[in-house]
């Protein structure tokens, strides 16, 4: 199983699909052949932008099906992303910006999340907690600036918490009941003193430590076994954010943490004054930015045995710069033993 931000995502609705359909694209023929290398038998995909009637997924997936990579088994649903709240959610005196979206976006779908398999998804059972009001998570921290709420209370009565989604879709595996636990967040980036990004992204990972824990209300914590899979956004060591969040569920006990790796980056290297290993960084951001970072995660069931782990970096060659025309992020895949 895999999890892949794309950043297939467009700036305007349907110009993905035409992108995919023109069949002369650069990236999508990259990353085309980059899923088709890992071939996946469940592959989380984040920035694809969702259309009603699925027809850029779709495309995606005869696309990845000439490949020799098909998916017959395809979930989506409309993401936060790009979803106008009617508020001036950012702080800058407008309601109708990118940043007044539920989840940052010029339109709704942009950069959503798509699940492809080779078994079948349940979405009668899936559980969607991508409408949960940030301020009804349980202990969560909302921003405050001066004393105040930010950017206002009225804000904050409307703010979801999930910035794309948050699923727990069931797949059947063999006899088993296999819990994906999916999720793009935040970056805890691009805001002011308040932090509102950087508290939104905690926030955003602890709702599956309180899920799993059985401490979300209205949510029994899943009985089958789980894989949490997406791109938190957060380092563990490196970057912006507060790193205790995803510390916290790298170690959470139902889940283990398999440490992929790559060549490529660790060939990569590390940027000045990073501390955590960069072969396991799965993102390739500019040194002027962030640097390469550890975003992008597959955490199995602590149950499950761990049979191969990695990250599609090669070193150099075609495959290299295959593997960068598709897209900054890495694809990151696990390879599990059911018990």
């Amino acid at each position: 199983m895999a999890s892949y931000n794309t950043e297939l995502s467009r700036r305007g609705p349907g110009l993905m699909l035409a992108d995919i359909a023109a069949g002369d694209d650069a990236q999508v023929a990259a990353l085309a052949a980059v899923i088709a290398r890992a071939d996946p038998d469940i592959l989380l995909l984040q920035g694809v932008d969702y259309d009603h009637d699925g027809a850029a997924l779709n495309a995606l997936a005869d696309r990845l099906a000439a490949q020799g990579a098909p998916y017959a088994h395809r979930f989506a649903r409309p993401p936060n992303s790009g979803q106008p709240s009617g508020a001036d959610l950012d702080g800058d005196g407008q309601r109708h910006g990118p940043g007044d979206a539920q989840g940052f976006g010029h339109f709704p779908g942009q950069g959503g999340l798509a699940l492809l398999s080779r078994y079948p998804v349940d979405p009668r059972a899936v559980r969607d907690f991508s409408s949960l009001l940030w301020a009804d998570l349980p202990g969560a921290t909302l921003p405050v600036l001066d004393g105040r709420p930010f950017p206002s209370a009225g804000a904050q009565s409307v703010q979801r918490l999930s910035n794309t989604a948050h699923w727990d879709v069931p797949v059947q595996v063999a006899g088993t009941v296999l819990h994906i636990l999916a999720f793009h967040a935040t970056p805890p980036v691009f805001d002011g003193p308040e932090d509102r990004n950087g508290l939104r992204n905690r926030d955003e990972l602890r709702l599956w430590s309180l899920y799993l824990d059985g401490a979300l209300p209205g949510a029994p914590a899943p009985a089958g076994p789980v894989v949490l899979m997406g791109d938190a956004n957060l380092d563990p060591a490196d970057g912006a954010g507060r790193h205790g969040a995803i510390a916290a569920l790298l170690a959470h006990p139902r889940l283990q943490d398999p440490l992929p790796g790559s060549d490529g980056a660790r060939q990569a290297g590390a940027g000045d004054g990073q501390r955590g290993e960069p072969a396991h960084d799965t993102v390739d951001w500019p040194e002027d930015g962030p640097g390469n970072l550890r975003v992008d995660y597959v955490l199995p069931d602590a149950a499950f045995r761990v049979l191969g782990a990695g990250v599609h970096w090669p070193a150099d060659g075609p495959a290299a710069e295959e593997a960068a025309r598709a897209s900054r992020h890495r694809l990151v895949w696990v390879d599990i033993a059911l018990p």
